[in-house]
């Protein structure tokens, strides 16, 4: 099971996180040359929450979710507001604890599913569970 560690919530009032946003994409293959073009700046509060008195941070702790692209570490952008579907990845309270994973419809009904084949889909229980929010962006440091 993947643990969240740590619980911060988006301030509304938040300062913006102004950083330069370059005209060009970057390859991830062969390398290209660069644009010396500025295109414009992007705010990284605005551009990771779009609803920020619904938005809260969570770290990660565990593997669970690998092969999503969410790694031990991590900081998820959570949002309350947005709706949980089928195939969402969603932070949800069960058995008194958060864990992070695919909400899925199964032959038998809804389940959690984990996207590491070592870890087995939960089903949804009828009592004790509540989802708290919708996963809207993974943010990871290499460095």
């Amino acid at each position: 099971m993947v643990r969240l560690r740590e619980m911060g919530r988006a301030d509304e009032a938040a300062t913006a996180a102004d950083f330069p946003l370059l005209g060009c994409r970057i390859a991830a293959g062969f390398p290209s040359p660069a644009d010396d073009h500025l295109e414009r700046r992007i705010d990284l509060n605005a551009h990771l929450v779009r609803r920020p008195g619904a938005t809260f941070f969570l770290r990660v702790e565990g593997e669970s979710m690998s092969g999503a692209g969410i790694l031990d570490g991590d900081l998820l952008a959570v949002d309350r507001s947005a709706k949980a579907a089928d195939g969402s990845i969603v932070v949800v309270a069960l058995g008194g604890e958060l864990t992070v994973k695919r909400l899925a419809r199964g032959r038998g009904g809804w389940e959690l599913r984990a996207e590491n084949p070592r870890y087995a889909a939960i089903p949804v229980p009828e009592e004790g569970f509540a989802v708290w929010g919708v996963v809207v962006a993974v943010v990871r440091r290499t460095a």
